[in-house]
């Protein structure tokens, strides 16, 4: 039985590791942290969102983090301190911008192919992640959002998704908790929320049933591969210690980058910080008065999700201030405020913030298959749609890896979905 190391205990980590071991390989996942899903995977927007495909490589994202980049509350805020990381991603994401219509459409399509599997294997594990099958509802407030929305929808079909214009009348009785005044919507059926932790959480139970050694705690002190092998060199405590594998899929999130450089690779991820509240929702009012539908007020980039009956997340933003965590508070006070403003009956009283930094290609496709070296793979780079498109990618990478490890005594359906990334 081949063995693989796989490198991070995030969303696609787990699910990896998880895609591998039913492959019928023999797994042992590296995380850091003491437990599955304490990062970027810990308190996301919820959203299974394949209306959110549309990738940010376009002429208008530039305009409007130019407007926004002195404004402490922006939804989209630039740190203008330069770095050669910084400098570098930015020159590959308006490379990109050619390529925003083909990547919209394959995003797309890579999000309704992942949801089959999502929701199989949390069935088959009896996985409880406060899936609601509601749709999402994107607001908004103008006729420029409206109509761009528009030309968005008409990639979103080539790639396979369907969704409706909604009148700020419809936009009520879909979701009547909704306050304010709207120029009109469009919604998604198809989509879905849930609890990414919970999920993960779920999952990485269900590799160690199927025989995955999870080593949690232990930091990645370094990564090397002769070709033919792949060696980790962790450290837990005092202690350090070096193994050797058959093969490693990196799936480290913004550690990507580093790693993938010891293993002479280019993965030029940034780390683009994003925060979350969650409103716990104390009393019968404030749980009446809180969305069921999913939301994503396309002005503000917030998204919301319901958690169960007593939680109620709003997530978003997009901060390129570098590897740093820290929790703002002119960050999070815009996210308590639409709540307030959208949602009057919902008490802020409780809330608790967050911060997570997502890992974003130039191109916001994410990194998937093999490296320059014949031993080491990757499944990385999701950017704000790890959630989103964590089952197939894994799915994707576990087929790559059966490919090329050869047979391991489970058989697997060919590789039909590749991404564009660099």
């Amino acid at each position: 039985m081949k063995t693989i190391a796989v490198i991070g205990g995030g969303i696609t980590g787990v699910t990896t590791a998880y895609a591998l071991a039913k492959r019928g390989f023999s797994i042992t996942l590296f995380e850091k942290q003491r437990y599955a899903a304490m990062e970027t995977s810990f308190a996301n927007g919820g959203q299974l969102s394949a209306s959110n495909a549309e990738v940010w490589t376009h002429w208008s994202t530039v305009l409007k983090g130019l407007k926004w980049m002195l404004k402490s509350d922006a939804p989209l805020l630039l740190n203008p301190k330069p770095s050669w990381h910084k400098i570098s991603w930015f020159c590959q994401f308006l490379a990109a911008i050619p390529h925003y219509e083909k990547n919209t459409v394959e995003t797309a399509r890579l999000a309704i192919a992942a949801r089959e599997h999502l929701f199989d294997w949390a069935d088959a594990e009896g996985i409880d992640f406060d899936l609601k099958k509601k749709g999402i509802l994107h607001i908004y407030r103008d006729q420029a959002g409206f109509e761009h929305a528009g030309k968005v929808s008409q990639l979103l079909a080539l790639g396979g998704l369907e969704r409706r214009a909604v009148t700020p009348q419809e936009m009520r009785a879909i979701e009547p908790t909704l306050s304010g005044t709207f120029y009109g919507g469009y919604f998604t059926e198809s989509d879905s929320t849930g609890d990414i932790h919970k999920f993960t959480s779920g999952l990485a139970g269900a590799c160690e049933r199927l025989g995955v050694q999870c080593r949690y705690g232990q930091e990645i002190v370094a990564v090397n591969s002769n070709g033919k092998q792949a060696s980790v060199t962790v450290r837990q405590g005092l202690e350090t210690e070096a193994l050797t594998f058959d093969a490693m899929v990196v799936c480290a999130g913004t550690a990507s980058r580093a790693l993938a450089s010891q293993l002479g690779d280019s993965v030029n991820i940034y780390p683009v910080k994003g925060y979350s509240i969650t409103v716990n929702l104390l009393d019968e009012t404030s749980r009446a008065s809180a969305p069921m539908v999913s939301l994503l007020d396309d002005e503000t980039k917030l998204v919301t999700s319901r958690l169960g009956d007593d939680r109620f997340r709003v997530a978003g933003t997009a901060e390129f201030n570098g590897y740093n965590k820290d929790i703002r508070a002119d960050r999070i006070r815009p996210l308590i405020e639409w709540v307030q403003q959208c949602f009057p009956g919902v008490s802020t009283r409780s809330v608790v913030p967050w911060a997570g930094l997502r890992p974003m290609m130039p191109d916001m496709l994410p990194r998937v298959g093999r490296g320059s070296k014949p031993c080491v793979f990757y499944n990385t780079g999701h950017g704000h749609l790890g959630w989103t498109l964590s089952a197939i990618t894994a799915d994707m990478v576990g087929d790559v890896v059966l490919q090329s490890m050869g047979s391991t005594g489970k058989q697997s359906r060919p590789a039909t979905l590749t991404t564009a990334s660099a």
